[in-house]
């Protein structure tokens, strides 16, 4: 049996609760710590969830002896600065996406890893599914011929008012939230496409009475190939669409709702006027995630491409670009608060 993981957890969010405590209930690993920004917080969510014990402050989980691995759920704002204090204590980090508010601060997150020997995993629970290694293999063979384009689109309805995702101070916004998935599905598809895609073009529509937050937003690349990129994403929309497509000169291959399998596992290939649907399994992807989470980090075996941070400050690099072009400022950054 592989030695279980021994995790600090960074807040009380719903987000830690899906990601992180319902896959390790099956998986064996710790959860050794936890805190929030109330103490009365980190105790109920310990008491509810097993966590072994909580403390003060962030800082607190970070220093703890006995944690290993520090998982980030926090705001985006938080991503980076938590993520640079994991690192800086010599801990192991597991961080939600994006895992950094701008292209810069990413690229100071990935060079203070490297620079201390620490292993960074950054949250693209997807890719570990076998959704989206069918996915990629179907394209790989080329069975739909040769990519021509790549096609995101990410709708949901929208987060309270209150919610962190419609705070600038805090790196929110569509491109953040949805976008960085869209963005990240089209540098994986790179390989296919002759090299990650260049920005063409983007287009932004603010949230009513939250200057330079963006509710939707849509941005088209250029493949050094050819091949088309586009994404939409919308963050106040009537319903849920989640969908990833890959088109080439002979078919298509799309997975309607790719990000979450466990909602609809289906893999649509068509090629001419033929259509066929495969099923790769509800299992949630959050259980694969830390699989390999922690297959990496006590095997060394290999990520699934693009679950590095080289890939993730590509995706922060070109968000900043997207903001750029559509005439809003990128995310700003966000320091760590004293005494915390």
């Amino acid at each position: 049996m592989t030695v279980p993981l021994r995790i600090g957890l960074l807040g009380a969010s719903r987000i830690a609760a899906e990601a992180l405590v319902e896959p390790a209930r099956e998986t064996g690993d710790r959860l050794v710590a936890v805190a929030a920004r109330s103490r009365d917080r980190a105790e109920a969510f310990a008491t509810r969830h097993g966590v072994e014990r909580v403390h003060d402050g962030y800082a607190g989980v970070i220093e703890d002896p006995d944690v290993e691995v520090v998982y980030n759920p926090l705001a985006n704002g938080l991503h980076g600065p938590w993520n640079l204090a994991a690192i800086a204590a010599g801990r192991s980090v597991f961080s939600e996406k994006p895992f950094a508010a701008t292209g810069a601060e990413a690229r100071e997150v990935r060079d203070a890893a490297a620079a201390a020997g620490v292993r960074v995993v950054v949250g693209f629970h997807y890719l570990h599914h076998p959704l989206m290694r069918r996915l990629h293999a179907v394209v790989a063979s080329g069975e739909i011929g040769d990519v021509t384009a790549v096609e995101t689109r990410m709708r949901m309805p929208a987060p309270p008012e209150d919610d962190p995702r419609w705070s600038l101070e805090l790196a929110g916004g569509a491109l953040m939230d949805l976008g960085c998935y869209a963005v990240h599905s089209l540098l994986v598809a790179a390989p296919f496409a002759g090299g990650p895609p260049s920005l063409v073009a983007a287009k932004t529509g603010e949230r009513a009475g939250r200057a330079g937050v963006d509710e939707w937003a849509e941005a088209d690349f250029r493949y050094p190939g050819g091949a088309a990129g586009r994404l939409h994403c919308h963050m106040a929309a009537d319903g849920w669409q989640i969908e990833h497509r890959i088109v080439g000169t002979r078919g298509s291959v799309t997975a309607p709702m790719f990000v979450l399998p466990m909602r609809d596992d289906r893999l649509v290939v068509r090629v001419g006027e033929e259509d066929r649907t495969e099923r790769l399994g509800t299992r949630s992807t959050y259980h694969y995630q830390l699989d390999s989470l922690r297959a990496f980090l006590r095997d060394e075996a290999p990520l699934p491409t693009g679950a590095g941070v080289d890939v993730s400050v590509a995706v922060a690099e070109l968000v900043d670009e997207a903001y750029l072009a559509a005439g809003l400022l990128p995310r700003p950054r966000h320091g760590v608060p004293a005494g915390r």
